[in-house]
C-alpha cells in the first residue's frame, strides 16, 4: 500500500467561530484508493502558508510511502533540513499527514485506531465545554460576568457536562508573564464563586489562563481560587518556562494543565521533570499525530500524571484525542465545542458519537469520522489571520475596556 495523492481544504468556521477562525483539513489517498483525512493545528503561519508547508512535507517524505510506517514518516518531518528538535510548524504538518496515515490504516484492517494503539480502555469519555455566549449576546458584555456564566454553567450541567471551563483572568500578550492587577483577581474570583455557587458538586471548575502570569503572579491568583476547588489551573505561566510553572504546581493545592502550545514527547518530559503539570493537554493536531501522543501519555503514566487532550480547531483533531483517550488508562477528560452541534457536526458526514456530556467510543474503523467535503467546499477562508492570536503591545490594566474571550 502507497500513498499517491493529498487534498487539502482551508475551511472559514462561520460565526460564531467557536473553535477558531478557520480549520486546515487534509486527504491522503492510497495508489488502491483507500481514504484518510488529518487535520493540521498550526496556528504561527497564516493558512496559505501552511498549505503550501503541508504541500512540500508530502512531496519530500509521504508520496509513495507505506502509511503503515508511522515512526519513518515522523522522524522524516523530526528530522527534516538538519533539525531533531522539537519545531512546532513542522509538527503540526506531521500531525495532520501522519493522523491520516493512521486512519488509512484502520480502514485497510477494518479496525479503530484505539485497537490498534493498545485496545480500548473507556467506553464513553468524560467531556467539558468552555462557557461560550449565546447567538447574538455580546461577547465582551458575557465574558466579564460572572453570572451569566454561572447560567451557562447551569444549563451545560443539564446537558450532561460535569465539568465547564472559564478564563476570566484577562487578555494575554506576546508580552507576557506579568503580574495580575487587582480587578483581573477580584473578577477571577467572582467567577470561581457564582459558578461554584449554582453548579454546587454537580461539575468540576476548570479554571483557563494562557500563560499571562509569572509564578508569584499566578501564585496571587490561584490563592483567591483554592476556596471553590477548582479542577485545574491552565498554564498560568509562558509555556517555554517550565521552571515558572514548576513552582507554581508546588505552591499550590490546585493541579496544574498546561501543553496546547507544546510539540513532541522531548517538551512535555522536560515539563514533567520539572513537575510543572499533572494534567497534560496535548493537542492531536500539533503535538506530532497520534503515537506521539500515544508515548507522551506513557511518559505522563510513569509519572503519576493524567492526559486530557486540547481542542480549539476542528471534529478531525476531536476524533483523534477520542481514539487517544479510548485507549489511555490517565486518561482524565476531552475537551469539547459545545456538544459537537452546529458547524461541527456540518463539517463531517456524521457528527461525533456524543451523549450527555460524553464522546461515545465507537468500533467504527480508522478515526470513526468522515470529512464532508461538499461542507469543506462550500466555506473557504478567504481572511488572512491568523487561527489565534495574542495582544501585541503589553497589558495595560488601566486602559482596559474588558475580555472579548478566548
Amino acid at each position: 500500500m502507497k500513498i499517491a495523492s493529498l487534498d487539502t481544504f482551508i475551511v472559514g468556521n462561520p460565526p460564531p467561530g467557536f473553535g477558531g477562525r478557520y480549520f486546515i483539513f487534509l486527504k491522503l489517498t492510497t495508489a488502491c484508493g483507500v481514504v484518510g483525512y488529518g487535520e493540521v493545528y498550526a496556528a504561527t503561519f497564516g493558512p496559505k502558508v501552511v498549505e503550501v508547508m503541508i504541500e512540500d512535507v508530502f512531496g519530500r517524505y509521504v508520496e509513495g510511502h507505506d502509511p503503515f510506517r508511522i515512526e519513518a514518516l515522523w522522524h522524516r518531518g523530526y528530522g527534516s533540513g538538519f533539525t531533531q528538535r522539537p519545531d512546532l510548524s513542522m509538527m503540526g504538518v506531521i500531525s495532520g499527514l501522519e493522523m491520516a496515515c493512521w486512519d488509512i490504516m484502520g480502514k485497510a484492517v477494518e479496525k479503530p485506531i484505539h485497537a490498534l494503539l493498545g485496545g480500548r480502555v473507556h467506553d464513553r469519555l468524560r467531556s467539558y465545554t468552555y462557557l461560550y455566549p449565546k447567538d447574538g449576546e455580546d461577547a465582551a458584555a458575557f465574558y466579564a460576568d460572572p453570572d451569566a456564566s454561572a447560567e451557562r454553567a447551569v444549563e451545560a450541567v443539564e446537558q450532561g457536562f460535569t465539568a465547564v471551563k472559564f478564563d476570566p483572568a484577562g487578555p494575554y500578550s506576546i508580552y507576557d508573564g506579568r503580574q495580575p492587577d487587582l480587578a483581573a483577581l477580584d473578577l477571577s474570583e467572582a467567577f470561581c464563586r457564582s459558578i461554584r455557587g449554582a453548579v454546587g458538586t454537580r461539575a468540576d471548575l476548570l479554571f483557563g489562563t494562557h500563560g499571562q502570569f509569572t509564578a508569584s503572579g499566578a501564585l496571587r491568583l490561584a490563592r483567591r481560587l483554592e476556596a471553590y476547588d477548582p479542577l485545574w489551573f491552565e498554564e498560568p505561566c509562558p509555556p517555554d518556562n517550565v521552571a515558572a510553572l514548576g513552582r507554581v504546581a508546588a505552591g499550590t493545592s490546585i493541579p496544574v494543565a498546561a501543553g496546547e502550545r507544546l510539540t513532541t514527547k522531548a517538551e512535555f518530559a522536560r515539563l514533567l521533570e520539572a513537575g510543572g503539570a499533572s494534567i497534560l493537554q496535548m493537542n492531536l493536531g500539533r503535538v506530532g499525530g497520534l503515537l506521539e501522543a500515544k508515548k507522551i501519555a506513557g511518559i505522563a503514566e510513569a509519572h503519576g500524571a493524567l492526559i486530557a487532550p486540547h481542542l480549539y480547531c476542528g471534529p478531525i483533531v476531536g476524533a483523534a484525542n477520542a481514539q487517544l483517550a479510548a485507549c489511555s488508562p490517565n486518561f482524565l477528560i476531552l475537551e469539547s465545542i459545545g456538544r459537537w452541534d452546529g458547524f461541527h457536526a456540518d463539517i463531517l458526514t456524521s457528527p461525533m458519537p456524543f451523549e450527555e456530556g460524553h464522546v461515545l467510543v465507537t468500533d467504527a474503523p480508522g478515526l470513526g469520522v468522515e470529512l464532508n467535503e461538499a461542507v469543506a467546499r462550500a466555506h473557504p477562508y478567504g481572511g488572512d489571520r491568523l487561527h489565534l492570536e495574542m495582544a501585541g503591545e503589553p497589558f495595560d490594566a488601566t486602559g482596559y475596556t474588558g475580555f472579548a474571550g478566548g
